[in-house]
């Protein structure tokens, strides 16, 4: 055996070999760790959704990860290959410890009416981030103390980040002179695609 093929099989064992997190995680959680990856930046590992709270001070109060950098919803119904027997939603959970240097990516599923439990009571600072995605992707967070939309207007309908949400909307405010205050009306512009929508790894020649 050549040394860069000995080289080569090194490598691919060690990118193989189980991180500590993973190994910690299957023995706590088990079945509930649906799957792990090595994403670009971090491991990604998928959670059934019933277990995201417990998993969240686990990883917190043992595994050493103090800090959630950001929470986000995705709406995988424009994904190809994607089907209705896959969660339309994923909730993403990117955290950091400091004390180890280490990063790492969350993932669960959800669909339209699914419940998934809030986090803010492993870290505070996940309260806006879960009223963001719910405003955004309409995702109930179980148990949150103060689920109201965050970025959108009073009364507003619809969920903007869905992919079924038109990209102009479905109605715009306007200064009303004759009853002095804002109101809504039906929007009045079309949709235009001038760019075809394209995927990554997609030849584009």
């Amino acid at each position: 055996m050549t040394e860069e093929k000995l080289q080569d099989d090194i490598g691919v064992a060690a990118a193989t070999e189980a991180s500590p997190e993973e190994k910690s995680l299957r023995e706590k959680f088990g079945d509930q760790v649906l799957s792990v990856s090595a994403g670009l930046d971090c491991e990604v590992v998928v959670l059934a959704r019933e277990c995201i709270a417990e998993a969240c001070h686990y990883l917190k109060n043992t595994l050493g990860f103090e800090q959630i950098m950001d929470l986000c919803g995705v709406d995988n119904s424009a994904l190809p290959g994607w089907s209705d027997a896959s969660p339309r939603f994923e909730v993403v959970y990117n955290l950091l410890s400091v004390s180890k240097n280490r990063r790492l990516r969350l993932k669960v599923g959800a669909n339209e009416r699914d419940l998934v439990d809030s986090v803010t009571e492993v870290w505070p600072t996940a309260n806006w981030f879960e009223r963001e995605a719910f405003d955004m992707y309409g995702i109930i967070f179980n148990h949150h103390p103060d689920l109201r939309r965050l970025l959108t207007d009073y009364g507003f309908e619809g969920y903007p980040l869905r992919k079924d949400f038109p990209l102009t909307g479905r109605v715009e405010m306007f200064f009303d002179e004759a009853q002095w205050r804002c109101v809504y009306r039906p929007n009045q512009l079309t949709e235009r695609v001038l760019v075809e929508r394209t995927w990554p790894g997609v030849d584009r020649g």
